[in-house]
């Protein structure tokens, strides 16, 4: 289990983390979201003793990740696939790890079977690696020590299709075992098939957090107005009753509100519906815009033709 309360990193005037409080919990994958420069890497770096916190705690296993007697025998990470000795083969890096942990040599050549990298390519200097090899040998190295928890900080980096499959069902696997995952990756797709739990920050802060089923279900209602004039009328009604309203890409509205409750502002109103239904098949990534839109660098041009 990962516990983080309160957690924050000051640097100067600026709040890289900002009073970071969630939970998670063994049995299941959490995904933790958001745009680049949200905090992500500095949170997980103070939850493995890479950067003092300012204040608030973070505790892996019930304890500071300091404070672990042995910390790769209960917590596997990988935060930079890149930060390898490149003079080094693969096969030398696993050895030192298990080595330093206590670990009987024959656990490198398990650990290299685990992530697919051949004979061949273990005795390989890491410079002459791809990144997706950097991938697999640094999740190899987390593996090692066979711990209870998982921190990984974007492990799908240079990963082909069926790499990216590989890690999910490693990442799946682990979990229904018992372990606890806590994953960064910006490949929203992939977090959406194996994530249970997702923490979404934006400008250090969390914005939403709960399951991936509560967070999806929260992305409100479809309609589409049988008349497609009578969509600003719509529009305004919502507003009026408090209630956002997005104009969707497709000619559609996205509105912040339970179908009935939609369907009851549009009969007020007097506008037929050729559609209302929920937003289900929004997505993570929808999802994930809307909810850090005021963090993100590139904003949606405006529609040509599109009232001011």
């Amino acid at each position: 289990m990962i516990d983080v309360t309160a957690l924050t990193k000051t640097y100067g005037a600026h709040r890289a983390v900002d009073d970071l409080t969630f939970t998670a919990r063994p049995g299941r994958v959490t995904g933790f979201l958001g745009p680049n420069g949200a905090g992500k890497s500095t949170a997980m770096r103070m939850m493995v003793g890479l950067t003092p916190p300012t204040s608030g705690t973070a505790t892996v296993c019930g304890r500071r990740f300091a404070d672990l007697p042995n910390p790769p025998r209960e917590v596997g990470v990988l935060l930079d696939a890149s930060a390898q000795h490149a003079g080094r083969t693969g096969r030398e890096i696993l050895t030192i790890a298990a080595r330093t942990i206590g670990l009987p040599i024959s656990r490198v050549g398990e650990s290299l079977e685990q992530v697919s990298l051949t004979a061949t390519e273990a005795d390989r200097r890491v410079r002459h690696y791809s990144l997706g090899m950097r991938q697999r040998l640094g999740i190899a190295a987390a593996l090692i020590g066979d711990p209870d928890v998982l921190i990984l900080d974007e492990p799908a980096n240079g990963l082909d299709p069926a790499g990216i499959r590989w890690m999910r069902d490693v990442l799946r696997g682990f979990s229904q075992r018992g372990g606890t995952v806590l994953l960064s990756s910006h490949l929203l797709g992939e977090i959406e098939v194996v994530a249970d739990d997702i923490v979404v920050i934006g400008h250090g802060r969390i914005v939403a957090q709960g399951t991936k089923a509560e967070l999806l279900a929260g992305a409100g209602t479809f309609v589409v107005p049988a008349d497609p004039a009578d969509a600003a009328t719509l529009v305004r009604a919502c507003t009026d009753a408090g209630v956002e309203v997005v104009r969707d890409s497709d000619g559609g509205l996205r509105v912040e509100a339970e179908a009935p409750a939609v369907g009851r502002l549009a009969h007020r109103a007097d506008v037929p519906l050729a559609q209302l239904r929920a937003a289900d098949g929004a997505g993570l990534e929808e999802m994930f815009l809307q909810l850090t839109a005021d963090t993100q660098r590139e904003t949606p041009a405006p529609l040509r033709g599109a009232a001011a």
